[in-house]
């Protein structure tokens, strides 16, 4: 069983059979997301047939979210296990970042969201939001996920 709450993956936004998505703490790209394993595996070739048949149902449902509520124009996809095989981290577990990128700015409740290096992988630091914006934005993808 795994213990989410060893896990800095964000606020619950809705899960599957198999899979937890998260709205990700750090919002410098509008709509970022994690979509976690709900059993316990650190390797993606591990997956079961019925676990990436649901994926694929949450890719489109999480990029078609975006892409009309807030005009995202493409979106990157990551499996990164790097940080958790460092000194005092939990377990590695298995989970997809869902990062879309905007050609142009977006703003929800008045704050204003860039994505200054659209076209190039570079990482951002954390962005300031208020925790309303920040729940907004939760509230705003799932307005187009039936779950």
């Amino acid at each position: 069983m795994v213990v989410f709450e060893e896990y800095d993956f964000g606020e619950y936004l809705y899960e599957r059979d198999h899979w937890i998505v998260f709205l990700a703490p750090n919002q410098s790209n509008l709509g970022t997301c994690v979509v976690a394993l709900k059993r316990n595996e650190k390797f993606l070739g591990n997956l079961r047939k019925d676990e990436w048949e649901e994926m694929l149902r949450i890719i489109s449902e999480i990029e078609n979210a975006v892409k009309k509520e807030f005009g995202a124009t493409m979106f990157n996809w990551g499996v990164l296990l790097n940080s958790f095989y460092r000194q005092n981290t939990p377990p590695p577990h298995l989970h997809w970042h869902f990062i879309p990128r905007y050609r142009e700015e977006v703003t929800v409740n008045g704050e204003t969201f860039d994505d200054p290096f659209f076209g190039y992988m570079r990482p951002r630091p954390p962005k300031r939001i208020s925790r309303e914006t920040f729940l907004e934005i939760g509230r705003r993808i799932l307005r187009w996920i039936k779950v």
